[in-house]
């Protein structure tokens, strides 16, 4: 599981001004599996999604393909982590430790 934290690098009317485009890749990804939860920090200086994903690799990739990347928006930070405990509701998304 991932957690991909993004900091803006850019002022917010920039932000708001792509914003409808960065929800629409939300949502794909939401739709193909992906994500699973997403939303704006508090301060507003970014945001926070919670992914899944085969590999960083992967992550990083569709990450780079955000219009707030793409348009020089934000940073990504990715941080990968065993989700060995989780809420009923994630159960599906429970991950064991290697032998």
């Amino acid at each position: 599981m991932f957690i991909l934290e993004l900091t803006y690098t850019a002022e917010l009317e920039r932000i708001d001004e792509a914003l409808a485009q960065h929800v629409r890749w939300l949502e794909s990804h939401y739709a193909a599996g992906t994500f699973l939860a997403s939303g704006r920090k508090v301060p507003r200086d970014g945001g926070v999604i919670l992914a899944v994903g085969q590999d960083r690799a992967e992550i990083e990739a569709l990450v780079a393909t955000d219009p707030f990347v793409r348009l020089g928006l934000t940073r990504y930070r990715v941080t990968e982590f065993l989700a060995t405990v989780t809420a009923p509701a994630l159960e599906a998304y429970r991950q064991q430790l290697a032998a």
